[in-house]
């Protein structure tokens, strides 16, 4: 088998569209959530504490005497926290969004009704063992 085929054998198998169509709806998906969080949740956050910007808040580990973090960056070695925050908040609600999602899969799967087993009709003889054990009656009478 020569590599084109065999690589497309495995390109096509289901777990390995399933998977790739899984990433591209993950990265969609945290995408929105990221949004979520930069957009809505984190001006929210930012107007209870005084109205300061979470992307900010940093603490300057080479001397740098600015006020923002690209400025800062520039400049040398920071400690951004408030990026961390913001990127920490986005994993929690991922993460809480994906487990009600699943638990709401499983209960599904749990309530879907079951159609109780029915045994399989038993198959046929076969044709040499029919005529067997025609011959067997036979004999006995």
């Amino acid at each position: 088998m020569g590599f084109t085929s065999e690589f497309k054998e495995f390109a096509m198998k289901g777990s390995v569209v399933d998977l790739a169509v899984g990433v591209s709806i993950g990265g969609a998906f945290g995408k929105i959530v990221d949004s979520l969080v930069s957009d809505m949740i984190m001006p929210v956050a930012s107007k209870v504490v005084g109205g300061l910007d979470f992307a900010n808040y940093f603490i300057p580990l080479a001397g740098q005497n600015v006020t923002t973090l690209v400025e800062a960056k520039k400049l040398g070695a920071v400690l951004a926290y408030g990026s961390f925050l913001t990127v920490a908040i986005n994993f929690i609600i991922l993460a809480l969004i994906i487990f009600m999602m699943v638990k709401a899969v499983n209960r599904v799967k749990n309530e879907a009704p079951t159609t109780p087993e029915v045994a399989p009709e038993p198959a046929a003889p076969a044709e040499d063992i029919v005529l067997l054990r025609e011959i067997r009656d036979a004999l006995k009478r």
